[in-house]
């Protein structure tokens, strides 16, 4: 199972699993340990070059064709394998500091980790 949610949330201890920031940047006024991230794997953030170019007015549909393609990078896949195997011993939360977890890069990055 994965969850996304933010990062600013508290911490579900009995359904998170392990907590993972999905994000490049550490978030802002976020201590490490109100964050209880467990992994933060850079491997699949979206790179400072996308986020700069989507924040300048990209579209959504040219931000996940580029994101697909940097997880697509032999360091992504071997990470995204690696997640691929904390889903399925257990409750895997993607972490993100966006407003609406659901319409951001988490949301694609979990589809990429069930195949959905």
């Amino acid at each position: 199972m994965i969850r996304l949610r933010r990062v600013y949330d508290p911490p579900e201890p009995g359904a998170d699993g392990v907590r993972v920031l999905v994000d490049r940047l550490w978030p802002r006024g976020l201590s490490k340990a109100a964050a209880a991230v467990d992994e933060w794997p850079r491997e699949v953030t979206p790179s400072a070059e996308l986020r700069r170019w989507f924040h300048a007015g990209g579209s959504a549909g040219e931000f996940r064709r580029r994101y697909e393609a940097e997880l697509a990078g032999p360091g992504a896949v071997a990470e995204l394998e690696r997640l691929r195997g904390l889903a399925a011993a257990g409750p895997l939360t993607l972490l993100t500091a966006v407003r609406e977890p659901a319409s951001g890069h988490a949301a694609i990055l979990a589809e990429l980790l069930t195949g959905a």
